[in-house]
């Protein structure tokens, strides 16, 4: 597998813990430059204190201003070569109660989010010779999902966002992608978890069965094979791959 251009510079948002936690480590273990990107400045600084990061940058994805402002610092340090759009949120609820305010936050973290950090990333991205951008999205981006429409919406979005991105850009060096997880051990679903739990009395176990059962490989994905995913999508090696969403599910379509 070709590996990353001599020390490019990644920016992960969401990335101090679970997955983007795992790519950003991964990414450092590859030889780049890695900017990790969240509300959490504790936890952002200890991702890096711990060697799976370099820096640290504060915003809120869903705050286009915030947002765009810690990519230009970012930026200043040294121009960022891969962006990982990985900060995200879940809400569970049936449609009937799903009103447009949960719609509204659903699209401004998981959707809209990933449109502020391309939009500021991808100007000075098209006039290097290297170039990636991966979005985080989602099983939940390629089928559908009960009692999550709006989460299912936004990551459906996400595709549709980097399939067309992908035909914009492909005249350059810059390569859009999307990477789809099914139900992986963060605290993300961890929350997911708690949630079964309380709503139907189940035991941990059995909430963990409930969802691990959408995989066909019968357990829930690792961060670790996300991140796997995510390295070989930046790489040189993968310069003619763009456009797509791979999952990564162990078999689940």
């Amino acid at each position: 597998m070709s590996g990353l251009p001599h020390s490019p510079h990644a920016l992960v948002t969401g990335g101090g813990r679970g997955i983007g936690r795992a790519i950003a480590a991964s990414l450092v273990g590859a030889g780049a430059t890695v900017t990790v990107l969240g509300r959490n400045a504790a936890v952002l600084e200890e991702a890096v204190s711990a060697g799976a990061a370099h820096f640290a940058a504060i915003a809120d994805v869903s705050n286009e201003l915030s947002l765009k402002a810690a990519i230009a610092e970012a930026s200043a340090r040294k121009p960022i070569d891969i962006l990982i759009a990985n900060a995200g949120s879940a809400e569970s609820a049936p449609f009937a109660k799903s009103d447009a305010a949960l719609f509204a936050r659903m699209m401004d973290v998981n959707f809209m989010g990933v449109v502020h950090a391309i939009q500021g990333v991808l100007p000075g991205m098209k006039d290097r010779p290297y170039g990636r951008i991966v979005a985080i999205a989602s099983t939940a981006g390629l089928k559908g999902y009960a009692y999550v429409s709006a989460y299912t919406a936004a990551k459906h979005a996400v595709i549709g966002l980097v399939r067309s991105l992908a035909l914009e850009t492909a005249g350059s060096n810059v390569t859009v992608n999307a990477v789809c997880p099914g139900f992986t051990d963060t605290d993300l679903v961890a929350g997911s978890i708690e949630n079964i739990m309380k709503k139907t009395g189940r035991s941990r176990e059995q909430a963990i069965a409930e969802l691990a059962k959408h995989n066909p490989q019968g357990r829930l994905i690792t961060p670790q094979e996300v991140a796997d995913a995510v390295l070989w999508l930046c790489g040189e090696g993968a310069g003619a791959i763009t456009g797509q969403a791979i999952a990564v599910a162990g078999g689940e379509i």
